[in-house]
């Protein structure tokens, strides 16, 4: 639940900042994680800076010529919003309450949120190009990645950190955030800060909050039938099922034989091992074997933490681990805890193991099917003191490893697979609008450019409500208007039919094609770079660069080309249909110099038969001779269809259709 936060500044007095209740433990002032050094705060704009003390404390914070203060309210929380000021830094930022807090490296630049699933999470370093552009240098981003997480109730949080964008960095980064964010600071010339919060194959309803879903006669039984799922008993039996369908399709772990052969020991003889950059599934590194993997990393401990406790970070480790520091497991993640597979890893040391010098971690990771490794970022590998996690060493990068137990991958039966929605699946309505989106809306940022649809796709004709109510939902929850929202239309896929048909991923597109009807909103069209055998395109450098255009377009009102041609209207003209379009000024071309492919026409027989198209000035005439009487156009209305016309910059066309015809994603009741 949410209450309105006490908040001033030198400007203005009574603006109301919501986010959850967060009672304080202690009277040292504390910030969230999205507040730190290397952060990017919103220029030309009140930028937002929140945190919680003791009930009744006076804080101050001060940012360049803006100063602002406040008093923590009976719940010890606090927000101040910072007056205004250009693009520029670095900055020092503090904040005093009874103790003082120092935030350097600090800029005034532009904040934008980057969410979705797997294309949006798919970094840079398994891109085209994508380590070659981490090389070239990119100081003009500041990274912040949300570590996954679920919650049915908004959370007040995230786990996270500001980083600088370097070689080091942005390998383990969103690909298509960082090209996008790349564009804006080269054509901007200010400071980008790009906040990504992402999850691979959820759909868009576990992005949403729950009073969105229940607002729509549409969408309110997505939450019903969550909730009949949240009875204990109905879970319990949920977690019997699949434990047994786990057992007979996933590998099981046999035992630890590596502890048994010294492997854990840091006097053990690791110089035969093979060397790995870890963070990575090792299938990205040729290894395509499910089973039990053991890495190691040589640590020079600092004599200044030398009987302290600390704390040991890995990520997420997909599936299972035992880990040990100095020969001695620390911990431990087994098929017992929920989200095993996405769970971030934050083992304690005991200062008794902690000796100056060198040391040996390692980590005995188990997979049971699919991938398996450090699925984490960079950032979110560290050895810090617990009581100093400003001091961490950084743990990403080269590690040594040996296969324990090879296997050949397993292949489940998925159509068996018991499938039941809860709290920590992150799959569910809401979860992840709790915890990885409500955290975030206290920050103020300029806009959202998002990556989804893939798994909604068979539900496009509730998508049609859905992706409208979120993004209105987002805005409400920012309080900022209508913020940018850019997002990206999916790309082609799967195998291509000879003839034509219907398509599921084509009625998507078409959802996100009428979500363009909110003010606002931006959409890349990527028709053209998708790849049939991979749901994952690698080149997300022109996926990034094309939301960008949006935004530099509409947000910062520079003189670009935005979108290829959009259609706009249609007209029977003695045997043929006249396609009209938006974004079609300077006329229309194709991508291969050939009369334009990918055209369908109808008669009203609705039997769909390819056609010629011609183009004609702004318009494409679209007729074939087995349809005498035409009354409704497609075009690329398939999952991977030939697609071919372009407008201005090369940009594809849109797909889309004519008709209203019923969709085979449509109920059979009538949705409201």
């Amino acid at each position: 639940m949410t209450s309105d936060l006490p908040i001033r500044r030198a400007a203005a007095v009574g603006i109301v900042l919501l986010v959850a209740s967060a009672p304080t433990a202690s009277a040292d002032v504390r910030v969230p994680a999205l507040v730190g050094s290397h952060m990017v705060l919103q220029s030309d704009a009140p930028a937002r800076v929140w945190g919680w003390a003791a009930p009744g404390e006076a804080v101050h914070v001060a940012l360049a010529e803006a100063r602002a203060e406040t008093v923590a309210d009976e719940d010890g929380r606090w927000a101040v919003e910072l007056a205004s000021q250009p693009a520029g830094g670095p900055h020092t930022l503090t904040v005093n309450g009874d103790n003082t807090l120092t935030f350097d490296d600090v800029w005034l630049g532009e904040v934008w949120v980057a969410s979705g699933q797997s294309n949006m999470e798919w970094i840079l370093s398994r891109s085209e190009g994508g380590d070659a552009a981490a090389a070239a240098g990119c100081d003009g981003l500041r990274l912040f990645t949300v570590t996954k997480a679920t919650s049915l109730t908004p959370r007040d949080d995230v786990d996270g950190r500001w980083q600088r964008c370097s070689a080091a960095s942005a390998p383990s980064f969103s690909a298509v955030a960082f090209h996008f964010g790349q564009e804006l600071h080269r054509r901007l010339g200010v400071k980008v800060g790009l906040i990504h919060s992402s999850w691979g194959g959820t759909p868009a309803e576990a992005w949403t909050s729950r009073e969105a879903l229940e607002a729509s006669p549409t969408l309110r039984p997505l939450v019903a039938g969550f909730d009949e799922a949240l009875d204990e008993a109905a879970q319990a039996r949920f977690a019997a099922q699949l434990r047994a369908w786990e057992d007979e399709n996933y590998h099981r772990d046999t035992g630890n034989e590596g502890l048994g052969q010294g492997w854990a020991a840091p006097d053990f003889d690791a110089s035969g091992w093979e060397r790995m950059e870890l963070p990575q599934e090792w299938e990205q590194a040729g290894l395509l074997v499910d089973g039990a993997l053991w890495f190691r990393r040589s640590v020079e401990i600092p004599a200044g933490w030398a009987g302290r406790d600390l704390t040991l970070s890995l990520g997420a480790i997909d599936d299972f681990d035992t880990t040990y520091f100095a020969g001695e497991e620390v911990g431990r993640t087994d098929r017992e805890t929920r989200g095993y597979w996405a769970v971030p890893r934050r083992y304690a040391v005991p200062a008794r193991l902690v000796k100056p010098g060198p040391t040996v971690i390692a980590v005995r990771a188990f997979d049971h099917y699919g991938n398996g490794g450090f699925a984490g970022a960079a950032a979110e590998m560290t050895l810090a003191p617990r009581d100093a996690a400003a001091d961490a060493l950084p743990l990403a990068g080269p590690w040594v490893y040996a296969i324990e137990r090879g296997l050949e991958p397993a292949r489940p039966d998925t159509a068996t697979q018991p499938r039941f929605l809860s709290p920590d699946n992150q799959n569910s309505p809401t979860v992840l609008y709790g915890a990885m989106i409500a955290p975030l809306t206290p920050y103020t940022i300029r806009g959202v450019v998002w990556y989804q649809g893939e798994s909604n796709a068979d539900a496009a004709w509730q998508y049609r409500t859905l992706f409208p109510a979120m993004i209105r939902d987002w805005r409400r929850a920012w309080g900022r208007g209508d913020f940018p929202f850019l997002f990206v239309q999916l790309a082609n896929y799967m195998a291509r039919q000879p003839q034509p048909t219907e398509s599921a991923w084509a009625e998507l597109r078409e959802a996100q094609l009428r979500t363009l009807d909110l003010p606002n909103t931006g959409m890349a069209v990527i028709i053209d770079i998708g790849e049939a055998d991979s749901i994952h395109p690698r080149n997300k450098t022109d996926v990034g660069r094309r939301l960008a255009r949006w935004a530099l377009a509409d947000t910062y009102g520079q003189d670009v080309v935005k979108s290829g041609p959009l259609y706009d209207s249609f007209a029977v003209e003695e045997g043929a249909v006249r396609v009209r379009f938006r974004h079609a000024a300077g006329g229309l071309s194709t991508s291969d110099g050939q009369p334009p492919r990918g055209f369908a026409v109808a008669g009203a027989d609705r039997v769909w038969h390819w056609a010629d198209a011609r183009i004609d000035g702004e318009t494409v005439l679209v007729s074939s001779p087995d349809v005498p009487r035409p009354v409704a156009v497609r075009y690329a209305w398939a999952d991977n269809p030939e697609a071919t016309l372009t407008g201005r910059a090369d940009l594809p066309a849109s797909p889309f259709r004519t008709d209203t015809w019923p969709a085979i994603t449509a109920p059979k009741k009538k949705m409201e």
